[in-house]
């Protein structure tokens, strides 16, 4: 694996799970192979658990970790070619990359979509260049369009607590008081649709996704319908996809927020976000709080699928 931006990086998921529990199992096993290799983290945007996730994923694989906080630790850099650079923008991307390259072996960037300009968010043009400028092995720590390391934690998390070998599994848009990118649905979607699990999105309209995305999925307006009999549930918001409204809040109808009562229409489901989670907009504390929520599962596995990209690439070196 040469750079890791989507699930078609992977490779098949039913080896990609197996990797992920052997290495589950000893996180130590591959010490070795990082020793006297750096990997450089690049945020351009803030993070929790990818950023303590994807460090100790390193660590436990023996490698020295930089981390970069390009908008306080670093010159503000420019991303446009042809601009004049007579702002507060010092350095420009295409000499930071390659400079940032003479350091690392390994570079994870997170980048945010801006949601200002659809067609820029969607050609992933920052961290596309980092792939094409930075001569290193390049994997996403969420870009615009796509969050993997989450998407694929997600299904690691699915595998283990599944009763059943084809689950259903739904995700519900909810509501939120900021626009959102379509990220991690976007890429939750990519990756459930690579199973064979019955997998259901379901939203207000307006909040349609990028079909490239939605792919098979079924698409279902009425909530209370699409929960019935689910075995996991997904809670989500993002921001509207289609022009003209493209990154704006169309909603914030608390009729969508995940209650006890819309988990008693599922099979007795488990209750999944990638978290952080706004308590009492996308889910209500019971449920959260529910011996059926496996939100910290989850997100501690955001360590173990960090790990099996970073051993990946390393294999590749």
């Amino acid at each position: 694996m040469k750079n890791f931006t989507n699930v078609h990086d992977i490779g098949p998921l039913d080896a990609a799970v197996r990797e992920a529990l052997e290495i589950k199992k000893d996180r130590f096993a591959f010490t070795g192979l990082g020793r006297n290799k750096t990997l450089l983290m690049i945020f351009f945007n803030s993070s929790l658990r990818t950023r303590l996730s994807t460090q100790k994923a390193a660590m436990n694989l023996g490698m020295n970790v930089i981390v970069l906080d390009v908008n306080q630790g670093a010159w503000k850099l420019e991303t446009e070619r042809g601009v004049i650079m007579d702002g507060d923008k010092a350095e420009h991307l295409l000499e930071a990359i390659p400079v940032m390259g003479c350091y690392a072996d390994i570079i994870g960037v997170r980048s945010f979509a801006g949601l200002r300009d659809k067609a820029e968010d969607y050609e992933e043009r920052v961290i596309s260049q980092f792939i094409k400028y930075s001569g290193r092995p390049v994997f996403s720590m969420e870009a615009a369009t796509r969050h993997p390391l989450q998407s694929f934690a997600d299904l690691i998390t699915i595998e283990e607590f599944k009763t059943k070998e084809r689950p259903k599994v739904v995700m519900t848009w909810a509501p939120h008081p900021k626009a959102l990118p379509q990220a991690v649905p976007n890429s939750f979607a990519e990756w459930m649709n690579a199973t064979d699990y019955e997998f259901v999105i379901t939203h207000p309209e307006g909040y349609e996704l990028d079909p490239a995305f939605v792919g098979g999925a079924k698409v279902e307006y009425d909530q209370k319908k699409a929960l019935e009999g689910a075995d996991f549930v997904y809670a989500k918001n993002w921001s509207a996809f289609a022009d003209p409204n493209y990154g704006k809040v169309l909603s914030t109808d608390r009729a969508w927020t995940v209650d006890a009562e819309k988990m008693a229409l599922t099979d007795n489901a488990f209750f999944m976000h990638c978290l952080p989670v706004r308590r009492n907009m996308i889910v209500t504390d019971d449920v959260i709080e529910s011996e059926r929520s496996i939100v910290i599962p989850e997100a501690a596995n955001r360590e173990i699928s960090a790990q099996v990209v970073i051993k990946r690439l390393l294999e590749s070196l």
